[in-house]
């Protein structure tokens, strides 16, 4: 998403909950009234700290909660990128846990015996509890609360990564929507051409693997051979969580392009026998860590296979997103001795350099390399060689694969099926992975057992079509 189309989302949050709380906090009806400096100076502090504890305290019953939540919220919302964050540090320092409260109650629980002992524990939960969560479930009894402390979690997320202050309210928070948004209470939906220009318009904003054109781009990519499924929660209706884009053909596709290409002729969905899932996007960045992907795709092929019985073949058409910067990083420490004398003998014979890794990488650092043949040629073997190892046996610390998209479909219970060679020649799809993309493969009857497998770590699962590639 780029920073302009962020910008304008974010003020239309501010503005949907401005308005729905001003209905709930008017100036006019007696309701608290706080204000602050737009960089929330240190005049502004003790005045929100007290209406922090008022909210805490509860008086005068759950219509008064309200007001004095939607006030709190009024006054984060007038806020700029400065007063935000010292928002946001002082509800986390001003209400944190006690430590000697911790430390006494933990005191109680070693020395409680008996029935004296579920007392004990009780009171140790309630001191673990900092009084900041108290606070931020308000939020979820106000119109667009949820939505708002989603937003406040995507802001929230890099400023905790550098600032440890920050770093226990982010987690408190992440708690909250984890509870909150259990796959449980989401509901699937398609997303189809006739829908709101509302939410036709977020898929715009929110696609991150294959950019959207235009309108008539995202009518092709709703067409009747297409699919677009979602998530929502219902406390946040209009706003997908998640979403995957599902295309209905034969065989199964190794070309990104040639899926998304408007001018080619519309399939019949009835005689489809492979569904591919060739893109899915992460709609709210203030949901990260928090993982119902696995179970959309899984939802997706269920409502698919019910509608369409002539599928047979569930796959995707996925990036390597990293592969490159993993490419060029192996390069520069020297330690890559991967290829077979053949692969190395072509890449040293189109390049000046002196390696046949750095050959690879200065071939495809050229522009428009691609377009030539012989250069292709050249490097295809090899770099197809390199992904599959890439893929298969470059692992972190945990013994999970080191790509991130690798991961989440092995993690689900996918297989690596095939390599596909020139599959997104786009400028993003050369830069990240080298027109490279790979087709995961799910196979209904062995889900379960593969993805048990990949977490027990007993290594990825791959087609021998793609373990071919790995021998010298």
């Amino acid at each position: 998403m780029s920073p302009h189309k962020k910008s304008g989302f974010w003020d239309r949050a501010l503005r949907n909950a401005k308005n729905a709380w001003d209905k709930i906090a008017p100036d006019s009806d007696g309701s608290p009234i706080i204000s602050a400096t737009p960089d929330l100076s240190d005049q502004d502090r003790d005045g929100l700290i007290r209406h922090m504890q008022a909210c805490l305290d509860r008086r005068g019953g759950e219509v008064s909660a309200r007001k004095r939540a939607a006030a709190l919220g009024r006054v984060y919302l007038s806020l700029n990128k400065t007063g935000r964050r010292r928002f946001l540090t002082l509800l986390a320092t001003e209400f944190d846990t006690n430590p000697d409260t911790i430390n006494k109650a933990v005191e109680q629980l070693a020395q409680a015996q008996g029935d004296d002992r579920f007392d004990a524990e009780q009171a140790l939960r309630t001191a673990l509890k900092a009084p900041r969560v108290r606070l931020l479930t308000q939020f979820n009894a106000l119109p667009e609360g949820v939505k708002f402390l989603v937003d406040m979690r995507a802001e929230l997320i890099p400023w905790a990564k550098k600032d440890s202050q920050l770093r226990g309210l982010e987690s408190d928070l992440k708690s909250l929507l984890t509870a909150w948004f259990d796959v449980g209470f989401l509901e699937l939906k398609q997303i189809t051409w006739e829908a709101p220009a509302s939410l036709l318009e977020k898929l715009f904003v929110y696609e991150a693997v294959h950019e959207i054109k235009g309108w008539d781009d995202l009518k092709n990519r709703l067409a009747s051979d297409r699919r677009c499924f979602a998530f929502f929660h219902p406390r946040m209706p209009d706003e997908p969580l998640i979403f995957v884009w599902v295309a209905l053909v034969n065989g199964i596709a190794d070309n990104v392009q040639v899926l998304l290409d408007e001018e080619a002729p519309l399939g019949d969905p009835e005689t489809a026998d492979c569904a591919i899932f060739y893109s899915i996007s992460n709609a709210q960045s203030g949901l990260s860590a928090i993982n119902f992907g696995n179970f959309l795709i899984k939802r997706v092929v269920d409502d698919l296979s019910r509608e369409l019985p002539n599928l047979n073949t569930f796959a995707t058409l996925s990036p390597v997103p990293g592969f490159r910067s993993w490419l060029d990083h192996t390069v520069t420490q020297g330690n890559m001795k991967l290829l077979t004398q053949e692969q190395a003998a072509a890449a040293l014979a189109a390049s000046p350099a002196t390696s046949p890794e750095a050959a690879i990488n200065e071939i495809i650092s050229r522009h428009s390399w691609y377009e030539n043949e012989e250069l292709v040629e050249a490097v295809k073997d090899p770099l197809q060689h390199l992904c599959a190892h890439y893929l298969i046996n470059e692992k972190h610390r945990s013994g999970t694969a080191l790509n991130s998209v690798a991961h989440f479909h092995l993690n689900n219970g996918a297989i690596v099926a095939q390599i596909d060679w020139m599959a997104d020649t786009s400028k993003n799809g050369i830069t990240q992975s080298a027109g490279l993309m790979i087709n995961y493969l799910y196979k209904l009857k062995t889900i379960d057992n593969n993805h048990e497998s990949y977490r027990a770590g007993e290594g990825v699962i791959a087609s021998a079509r793609v373990r071919n590639l790995l021998k010298t």
